[in-house]
């Protein structure tokens, strides 16, 4: 009953990859080595136990659950005992995890589910999220590089393993922007999960977005910087040349324009050159030169 039990569900479904059938030829890879990128469950068990037949489904029930953050080998010790023997397995029901290809925790005994539950929790914190942060480093590195589409590919998986994710919400957004679809990105903007609407990374998205249209209407760079020249109290020639540069990818000197007009009259439009300013600034990464250089400035002008 044991063999029928286990390995029922060993070849088909959701859980073909998260739990597997363990052998002595197939234990470095399926533990040691996948044990580098997620953590690794090996479950020590044989058809005779009876405690093995009630904690071997509630673990691969708790494994299953965990959506990929750990995974499971079970290991029949009549069919491998010199696996059972090198780890030196005295009793089983034994439990062992393996993180970066050591055994880092591990139990004997059949144990209750919210036990069971905690073990796994405890080993799905260690890697952190499960892979989604390399995901997410990988999808952005695609979007810098132009692979629109692979990104956004990538962006959407990380959103289905975790809907909430402000970093893949955001860069799905970008992809739209990127492609020119900027209906696209602004119904997704406005869908967007509460928990996150007002994260950094989806304001940062709604910035570019609106910067994005403001390109879209911006006027000719020459013709707008001679009329400033020609009339350097004239503001909106100044916002407008402001608009034009940025739309250039001359971010710079866009904010150097806008602190001019902010300095030459703050409460111009409603106060528009603060209110592009924070736009830019939010569009941009927190600790770029820029922000950091343009925000110091600011914040003079307004205390001094």
């Amino acid at each position: 009953m044991g063999n029928a039990m286990f390995g029922m569900d060993q070849k088909t479904g959701p859980q073909a990859d998260l739990i597997k059938e363990g052998t002595e030829a197939t234990f470095m890879q399926d533990v040691i080595e996948a044990s580098r990128e997620v953590p690794v469950i090996v479950d020590f068990w044989a058809t005779w136990c009876g405690p093995c037949r009630t904690l071997g489904p509630a673990l691969e029930a708790a494994v299953t659950a965990a959506k990929g953050k750990v995974r499971m080998v079970k290991v029949d010790v009549d069919q491998n005992q010199m696996i059972a023997q090198q780890l030196r397995i005295q009793s089983i029901p034994t439990v062992y995890a393996f993180w970066q290809g050591q055994p880092v925790d591990g139990f004997q005994g059949a144990i209750p589910a919210s036990e069971i539950k905690k073990f796994v929790d405890k080993l799905s914190a260690l890697a952190g999220d499960g892979g989604l942060a390399e995901a997410l480093e990988a999808a952005e590195q695609m979007l810098a590089e132009g692979a629109v589409t692979d990104a956004a590919e990538t962006f959407a998986a990380i959103l289905g393993e975790e809907p909430e994710n402000a970093g893949a919400y955001g860069g799905l957004v970008r992809c739209y922007l990127a492609l020119g679809e900027f209906d696209q990105a602004d119904a997704m903007l406005a869908a967007a999960p509460t928990a996150i609407s007002k994260s950094k990374e989806v304001e940062a998205a709604r910035a570019q977005l609106d910067l994005a249209r403001q390109a879209a209407n911006a006027g000719p760079e020459q013709e707008l910087r001679a009329a400033v020249a020609a009339d350097p109290q004239d503001r909106q020639a100044r916002f407008d040349l402001a608009l034009a540069l940025h739309a250039a990818g001359k971010v710079d000197e866009a904010v150097d324009e806008l602190l001019d007009l902010f300095r030459l009259d703050r409460e111009w439009n409603d106060g528009a050159a603060k209110a592009q300013l924070l736009t830019i600034f939010d569009a941009l990464k927190p600790t770029d030169a820029i922000v950091l250089k343009g925000r110091r400035r600011l914040s003079s002008m307004i205390f001094a």
